[in-house]
């Protein structure tokens, strides 16, 4: 959720230097099921423009069309939907619409947490029965940045609120994507993530003679020896991938890599080269934690019979999906229940 927020809060400030009126659109409760849930967003600009979704297409234009008041009276209203006769959207959402400003201290502090991988919350707070009409109750969001806390309505403070419900949403730091390795197939998985909102971050050894331009979606391109490493930036929130098709780098990675705990490690390659890797890895660090060892995923990916770069990037964004949401990979045909957790 937070890359989603952050692309909503850059569009923000691009629509307001048009001096555009914006609209934030917030899923703050659903009864049945929907395409998404409470906590999504879109945001949308007087001009009939918008950014991100609530759904699978079917409400974005009611949303819009509510939006309306808002813009005409600057004053927050709640909405409601019923998807129970549209095919994929079969519950009813609730969706808070409030006006949208930006000032200089809100957008100072949300770089700030974004760059020092700080967490943040987002308390919406609406009044139920008011669905599809203006209410007297003041309605709206308060984002905290620690003991910080600001609204998005710039004649609001936090206290003026004083409707009865409220959706609570915490966000934590953008997850990162950490590439050891500078071929083609590292150019596929780097687009891929990046396409995920995540943060992509290239590890590279100074031999390659690389440039950020090589990486599609790349946030940074690094080349540090192996020894200027810190295993401290590896760990929450953080998947690693060793892929330099150098079976030398990559035992000095691992070895540099060591002390680290992301949520996800994985190892390019066939079975006999992990072993071939790790039996080279013990013989420089035979005291190596067992938690350490076990956290490895060799070959890195799930089978879904991937031929081509693209398709083993999809194959290891599928693992890493499935390990840092503790789910089994498996076909949604066979799965019973919700879809959603």
């Amino acid at each position: 959720m937070t890359h989603e927020f952050k692309s909503i809060v850059q569009q923000a400030a691009a629509w307001q230097n048009e001096n555009l009126k914006i609209v934030l659109a917030t899923v703050v409760a659903l009864n049945g099921s929907s395409y998404r849930r409470p906590g999504v967003r879109m945001l949308l600009a007087e001009n009939g423009k918008w950014v991100g979704a609530v759904s699978g297409g079917c409400v974005e234009k009611e949303v819009y069309r509510q939006a309306q008041h808002v813009f005409d009276n600057g004053k927050a209203r709640l909405m409601s939907y019923d998807g129970t006769y549209r095919l994929g959207c079969e519950g009813t959402l609730y969706v808070l619409l409030e006006p949208f400003v930006i000032s200089d201290e809100f957008l100072s502090s949300f770089d700030r947490a974004l760059a020092l991988r700080q967490e943040f919350s987002i308390k919406s707070i609406f009044e139920p029965g008011t669905e599809n009409q203006d209410s007297n109750k003041k309605q709206g969001s308060i984002i905290s940045f620690g003991s910080n806390q600001l609204t998005f309505q710039p004649n609001l403070e936090p206290k003026d609120f004083d409707a009865s419900e409220n959706f609570d949403q915490r966000f934590g730091p953008l997850f990162q994507l950490c590439i050891f390795g500078a071929e083609h197939d590292a150019v596929a998985l780097a687009k891929l993530g990046a396409n995920l909102g995540w943060e992509v971050h290239v590890f590279a050894s100074p031999d390659e003679h690389k440039t950020i331009d090589f990486f599609q979606g790349a946030s940074t391109l690094k080349t540090p020896t192996f020894d200027q490493i810190d295993p401290v930036d590896f760990g929450e929130n953080t998947a690693v991938i060793l892929m330099t098709h150098s079976f030398n780098k990559d035992v000095q990675y691992l070895l540099a890599l060591k002390d680290s705990n992301p949520e996800y490690f994985g190892l390019l390659g066939p079975a006999h080269r992990r072993e071939k890797l790790l039996a080279k890895f013990l013989e420089y660090h035979p005291e190596a934690e067992l938690e350490f060892l076990e956290k490895l995923h060799g070959p890195a990916g799930i089978d879904i019979g991937a031929e081509s770069a693209y398709e083993i990037a999809v194959s290891i964004i599928g693992e890493i999906l499935s390990v840092t949401r503790n789910s089994n990979p498996q076909s949604l045909r066979d799965k019973s229940g919700r879809i959603h957790a």
